[in-house]
């Protein structure tokens, strides 16, 4: 498979990555974010076309994108008012909470994933570790020594995947009651040197 990568998104390509990464994530989110509709509504809203990097094929079609966060912002992050958009006042107001207590920090010694998402027909093709490398080489560019990233315990194929290409687990939090939200328990952070 012919793959190209590419640092940012094609504006025309939005509506694209909010569907990739719903399908990756919308297991996970769909009690907060649903009904669909609505959640790629607020992705389409939300998602930030500089902090990305998305692969390509040859006609231009969307494989997979790789999100990150910096202090000016993640890849799929909105605010109060984005939510109050799409969900109402009322369902702005319960989801902003409940995804306020998911949401990780800046981190500011590690350059932070914000999500690494490869559309299904694409996936064993090797563009996750594409993603990954072309992540590890933007946090080097920015002068970052390491990467870090969050994986749920219910996804141990990106997790082994994380660990053969060096990452290491630092540490595992549980989310408590909220699994029951989210449906998984725990989420393991990893980290990889990038010198």
């Amino acid at each position: 498979m012919n793959v190209q990568i590419q640092h940012g998104l094609p504006l025309h390509l939005r509506k694209d990555a909010a569907v990739i990464y719903w399908q990756a994530f919308g297991e996970k989110l769909g009690r907060v974010m649903g009904p669909p509709p609505r959640a790629l509504a607020f992705l389409d809203r939300v998602i930030r076309a500089d902090h990305c990097i998305a692969a390509l094929d040859a006609k231009g079609t969307l494989l997979g994108i790789a999100g990150f966060k910096t202090p000016y912002g993640a890849f799929a992050d909105g605010d109060p008012q984005d939510l109050r958009a799409v969900y109402g006042r009322f369902g702005a107001g319960w989801r902003g909470g409940v995804l306020r207590l998911l949401q990780s920090e800046v981190d500011n010694l590690r350059f932070l994933v914000d999500g690494i998402c490869v559309a299904p027909e694409a996936r064993g093709h090797g563009i996750g570790t594409l993603l990954i490398d072309a992540l590890c080489d933007e946090g080097r560019s920015r002068g970052y020594g390491a990467i870090r990233l969050d994986v749920i315990d219910s996804n141990q194929r990106a997790r082994a995947l994380y660990e053969r290409l060096g990452f290491e687990a630092t540490g595992t939090a549980t989310i408590g009651p909220l699994r029951h939200v989210f449906g998984f328990a725990a989420a393991t952070t990893m980290v990889k040197a990038l010198d």
